[in-house]
């Protein structure tokens, strides 16, 4: 138990001050590729506790890494900061109350997951220097998860290539090893081009874009009887055409997400969905240009490491919620359905626990449940290194991420006391690779066969670059 108790107490060594700045990222909501103050407040902290820093990371001015120590194995912590847009609301509040209206919020805690990430960092990095032990440590501050697929063009680019092993976490209402099960995910931007006219005096002229759109649509919506189970397809309109309906429509943006278990599944889905678009450009005398604008992978396990931070988890126990904490919980599950409330048990396959307002407890998937699969571009990283992430209790059983209840309780008790939690985990796993014999074999061998099935390709065309945003001027 020594390593253990060392470790966490040198997460406690710091954790006022990444609460800190927890609570200053909050503040500060900025969306994909804006983060500017944000990852500002994380290169400062990363100076003070002493690391090397790398400042805007391939190409990418809101990235950051920092490093730490010699020899040995390199240990790289995940750390998030990007927001949400329309989930401004007031912390601590039960209620939903805009603080700017239509504002950004943190309604997926990403202030919490890049702060715990870098406390975790900081800690590995005082044990290595207070035991001697040969290890470095890298915190890698991740811009734009939500949506803009930061770490699938920091992957191309090389940062994570001397990464021996990667670890992370997410927020959530339960305390568990993830199941590492996502989608890989592809943005296409399809903008069809056709020839305005006046739809009154001459429509046979016109060779309307937002027809082109529409049927594509339609045949995609076709589609869908004829896909696998898994697989999702999504769309939104960037650009309709115009208000005025007495014009034919002469250009029309759709955006759709692509989704499925596999990159080659995506692949070959993407090709169909293609298809769809080409045959409404035909059927409408337009053109139409396919544009990827981000892609992520689906998510690698690592048994190895899953099976060392599930020790780590089981060490520590469940979050130490006080009354304050379960007072203010219940606040919240006041706003929540039942449905709501049911839905945190379901997503582990587990029976709805009644009266139950925190998860103070590690809990375990039940025999045969059914993951609810979504994306992320932790996923790229696992392709090229074994990396394994946590989910921890920082919200009120029942609250969905991506709402104003997340956002809410982004700044309360319940969400520090499960951030310093999530740091604990993260750094006791990173122990146990540098220290327990044969796991960092036995992670990367792991990792090596599950590439023996399909190579890395990643997923996002050579020229596609991130669409960045200019560094606001003060």
């Amino acid at each position: 138990m020594k390593n253990t108790e060392q470790i966490w107490d040198h997460v406690e060594t710091h954790k006022d001050d990444l609460i800190g700045m927890a609570d200053r990222v909050w503040g500060t909501p900025e969306l994909l590729y804006g983060e500017f103050e944000s990852v500002a407040e994380h290169t400062a902290m990363l100076k003070q506790k002493g690391f090397a820093v790398s400042e805007e990371v391939a190409g990418i001015p809101t990235a950051v890494t920092g490093i730490a120590g010699s020899g040995g194995p390199l240990i790289a912590f995940l750390g998030e900061y990007d927001a949400l847009p329309g989930l401004s609301q007031e912390a601590g509040l039960a209620e939903p109350r805009e603080v700017v209206k239509g504002g950004n919020g943190h309604g997926c805690g990403h202030n919490l997951l890049g702060s715990a990430a870098l406390l975790a960092a900081c800690a590995l990095k005082d044990w290595l220097e207070e035991t001697g032990t040969p290890g470095r440590v890298m915190y890698a501050g991740c811009p734009a998860e939500e949506g803009g697929g930061a770490k699938s063009f920091m992957a191309r680019a090389g940062v994570f290539d001397d990464v021996d092993v990667a670890i992370t976490w997410h927020p959530g209402c339960m305390t568990h090893v993830d199941d590492m099960l996502s989608l890989a995910n592809t943005r296409i931007d399809f903008t069809f081009t056709g020839r305005p006219s006046h739809a009154a005096a001459s429509p046979h002229l016109g060779r309307s874009a937002l027809d082109a759109a529409q049927i594509m649509c339609v045949g995609v919506n076709y589609l869908r009887e004829h896909m696998p189970d898994s697989d999702r397809v999504h769309y939104a309109y960037l650009d309709a055409g115009g208000s005025a309906p007495n014009v034919v429509q002469s250009t029309t943006t759709v955006r759709y997400v692509v989704r499925s278990r596999s990159l080659s599944g995506m692949r070959a889905l993407i090709e169909r969905v293609k298809r769809c678009a080409e045959g409404a450009a035909l059927m409408t005398e337009t053109r139409v240009e396919a544009k990827v604008i981000t892609a992520v992978s689906n998510m690698l396990n690592n048994e190895p490491l899953a099976v060392a931070m599930k020790s780590a988890l089981d060490a520590l126990g469940g979050v130490p919620f006080d009354a304050d904490d379960r007072a203010f919980a219940r606040q919240i599950q006041a706003t929540l359905s039942e449905e709501d409330i049911a839905s945190s048990y379901i997503a582990l396959g587990r029976e709805p626990v009644k009266g139950e307002e925190l998860c103070d407890y590690v809990t375990d998937y039940a025999p045969g449940y059914t993951p609810a699969l979504g994306s992320t571009d932790v996923a790229d990283v696992s392709w090229q290194v074994p990396t394994i992430q946590a989910r921890v209790t920082t919200h009120a059983v029942g609250t969905a991420l991506h709402t104003w209840q997340a956002t809410a309780q982004g700044k309360s008790g319940i969400a520090h006391k499960g951030m310093v939690h999530a740091a604990k985990a993260m750094a006791q796993t990173a122990v146990k690779v540098l220290t327990e014999d044969g796991l960092l074999e036995e992670a990367k061998a792991y990792h090596a066969r599950l590439l023996e099935k399909e190579p890395y390709v990643c997923p996002i065309p050579a020229e596609v670059q991130p669409p960045l945003k200019p560094r606001p001027v003060k």
